[in-house]
């Protein structure tokens, strides 16, 4: 009996060995086996540097909800509103670099802030690894319809007869409207007063009741689409939802300042992830319906690759640099 039970102690003993083995085998594997996981294996985030409701938010929700299909997984919207997005997009360049936080950028946020603030907590040309612009739009040039103007040549020569003169609202010194004002005042030596306004739908209701001649901002679209204001001209290319409208650089050669948007992660993220998320940005960017929502909103959808975005973010940086030197804008 004692050698029975010496042998049925030492058969115990080995299949705990064996067992404690095969755990210390698994759970060597158990990394490999996450790290083999195709991308992505759980939710993102999705980091929104604005309140709920303008643009950039539309923008970031229509190709998040298109983009979580895509890749089968949830995408949560964070919206993290402040500073004129410099509080979210700072959340998002500390984030980790794993792929699962991606922030919609736009000409605000990754070039403006930068130049209007030199302590600046983010550096937008460092600190993001660009994936795609998603969506561009000119900024629309609107007069009321009592104006003496019927296209924008007449508008040009009308201030330029009368220097100092004409009036233009924007949602504020260093906007993209008044960014765009001065590169025009820059190469047609036009002289035109800004008014800097809190917030574009104050310009439009004093250019409704008369009290400026003409406004340059975002907010204007609604009221043009409704008949309310005119539009002359815009700054970028003709826009799909008014393509009567002529660019100002059809008319003025070499001009054209648009306002847009782009996806970016944390710098150093995985390039195998960057390039599936711009792989299904660029085939989103192209659905009708997303280019339907977009046209809506006075917007045209757009794609790029990664080294595009960032040769984007650079030029664009300098050329507003530029623009805010020659005119001695001081930032509100």
């Amino acid at each position: 009996m004692r050698g029975a039970e010496l042998d049925l102690s030492a058969r115990i003993a080995s299949m705990k060995r064996n067992i404690a083995r095969s755990l210390l085998a698994v759970a060597c594997l158990l990394p490999l086996i996450a790290f083999g996981q195709p991308y992505p294996s759980k939710p993102i985030k999705f980091i929104v540097p604005y309140p709920p409701g303008g643009n950039t938010d539309i923008v970031g929700r229509t190709f998040a909800q298109k983009l979580s299909e895509r890749l089968g997984q949830p995408i949560v919207i964070e919206n993290r509103g402040g500073a004129a997005g410099s509080i979210g997009m700072a959340v998002a360049a500390k984030s980790p670099a794993d792929g699962y936080t991606l922030v919609i950028g736009d000409l605000g946020s990754l070039v403006i802030a930068a130049l209007s603030n030199p302590a600046l907590s983010y550096k937008p040309q460092t600190d993001f690894a660009p994936i795609s612009l998603v969506t561009a739009v000119s900024i629309v040039v609107t007069v009321n319809p009592k104006s003496p103007d019927t296209t924008f040549e007449e508008l040009l020569a009308r201030a330029k007869a009368n220097p100092g003169k004409l009036t233009y609202g924007t949602s504020g010194a260093g906007s993209p409207g008044h960014l765009a004002m001065e590169m025009l005042r820059a190469m047609t030596k036009t002289e035109m007063v800004n008014v800097p306004y809190k917030g574009g739908a104050l310009a439009v209701t004093d250019l409704l009741g008369g009290q400026i001649d003409l406004v340059v901002d975002g907010s204007a679209f609604a009221q043009v689409k409704g008949g309310k204001l005119k539009a002359l001209a815009v700054t970028g290319p003709r826009l799909p939802a008014l393509p009567d409208v002529p660019g100002i650089g059809e008319s003025v050669k070499g001009y054209e300042f648009t306002n847009w948007w782009g996806i970016l992660s944390p710098a150093g993220t995985p390039p195998e992830a960057i390039k599936r998320i711009n792989d299904e940005l660029t085939l989103i960017a192209g659905l009708p319906e997303i280019k339907d929502r977009l046209t809506g909103l006075g917007l045209a959808a757009q794609a790029s690759t990664p080294q595009q975005f960032a040769n984007h973010l650079k030029s664009e940086t300098e050329k507003v640099d530029k623009i805010v030197k020659s005119a001695n804008i001081k930032f509100e």
